[in-house]
């Protein structure tokens, strides 16, 4: 690998200076902005475990936002929605952005594995799905898994409540195999758990006609991620390589999107968007939680990850699967987090060098105190080896 410090060509941007822009753009150099415009400018947040979405936000957003804020604009305020975005995981996304988004992800092909013979819907089958779903929610109640299936079976037929598909030692309904599509065709939408019980709503939204929409997505992507590549977007999104790539050339064709000289290669931003400061380079320590934005879409990876943190932090070359430590943008170590009553310990294990300085160590103690802050928890800060596995 060579030096990511090293001068590029001409018309270049260095890794330093893609990450300086990076951190600035997301509020990770300095927090700043309302909870909602945080989610916008670092394209969602994670939140198959809501203590990360809130920690994700509240830690790039200004004033002393904590866990508290976030929830208060997901459910009071409503300028968040929880649904599933990219990769077709939970995220929390603006509620101004979701004709984008939707629109957007119901246009990605379809990727993955498919159902098994016998639990598989047909694409007729899965319209007809996502069509009882938007009518039953059309109300504004939110139903749980169980209400729904009857409303589903009631305007479907008895297929669609079939317990065929394997789920945590239990059996799934066959209209849950929708669940994502309804969510990315802007029909279903999180809604307040209801006891111990997940339900959903209706996100009352028109999604943006698609290729429109895919255009705004990879713009956007660009300005809080670029340069980046095809590849790279794919991944991002879980998407065919081959339709990214696609998508990149009708772009470049049009303008839209322009060409510079990236991690040893060619890469894109967006047109009029290749201003980087190539005096600067990021600055600062961080406490990223699980698949936190900047760790799963900051390419490339193995630059984010460099030398012994790959075999620390990554579980089989997959970024998020544990909270990391970001020194100057790039990865310094990992950390863990156990709440006991009113009390967080923080327990950070370095990854190399980075950590050492005096300087480094101030930083570290700041940003527990703020993560203390953020969970609303007396912090402590323990330097030493996190013994926990990865989703620990």
């Amino acid at each position: 690998m060579t030096n990511p410090d090293a001068p590029t060509p001409s018309g270049g941007v260095t890794w330093r200076a893609a990450g300086a822009r990076r951190l600035a753009r997301q509020g990770l150099d300095t927090p700043g902005g309302t909870v909602a415009g945080t989610a916008g400018a670092m394209l969602g947040a994670h939140a198959q475990v809501m203590s990360a979405a809130e920690l994700s936000l509240a830690l790039r957003t200004g004033g002393r936002t904590t866990r508290t804020d976030v929830r208060a604009a997901l459910w009071q305020e409503r300028t968040l929605v929880k649904t599933y975005g990219p990769r077709g995981t939970v995220h929390l996304l603006p509620a101004a952005d979701l004709p984008l988004w939707t629109g957007a992800l119901s246009a990605v092909p379809a990727g993955g594995p498919a159902m098994p013979d016998g639990v598989r819907m047909t694409p007729e089958q899965t319209d007809e799905v996502v069509a009882a779903i938007r009518d039953a929610l059309a109300g504004g109640d939110a139903l749980t898994a169980d209400e729904l299936t009857d409303e589903i079976t009631a305007r479907t037929g008895s297929w669609a409540g079939d317990r065929v598909m394997e789920a945590f030692q239990d059996k799934w309904p066959r209209w849950r195999q929708a669940t994502h599509t309804a969510a990315h065709r802007g029909a279903l939408a999180f809604g307040p758990v209801r006891g111990r019980r997940v339900t959903y709503t209706s996100p009352g939204v028109t999604p943006l006609p698609g290729p429109a929409a895919l255009e705004r997505l990879l713009l956007h992507y660009l300005r809080a991620y670029g340069p980046s590549t095809p590849p790279w977007f794919a991944r991002w999104l879980a998407a065919p390589k081959s339709w990214a790539a696609r998508l990149f050339a009708e772009l470049a064709a049009a303008g839209r999107i322009t060409e510079v000289r990236y991690a040893d290669g060619p890469a894109w931003v967006a047109a009029g968007d290749t201003a980087f400061d190539e005096g600067a380079g990021p600055r600062g320590v961080r406490l990223l939680p699980y698949f936190d934005a900047y760790t799963i879409a900051t390419q490339p990876r193995e630059r984010l990850f460099p030398e012994a943190a790959r075999d620390r932090a990554l579980s089989r070359g997959q970024a998020g699967n544990y909270p990391v430590v970001l020194v100057d943008g790039t990865v310094s170590g990992v950390w863990h987090q156990r709440r006991s009553g009113s009390r967080v310990t923080v327990t950070v294990e370095p990854v190399g060098p980075a950590l050492s300085s005096a300087a480094a160590r101030e930083e570290l103690a700041a940003q527990t105190e703020r993560v203390g802050e953020i969970l609303q928890a007396r912090a402590e800060l323990v330097v030493g080896e996190v013994t926990v596995g990865p989703h620990a």
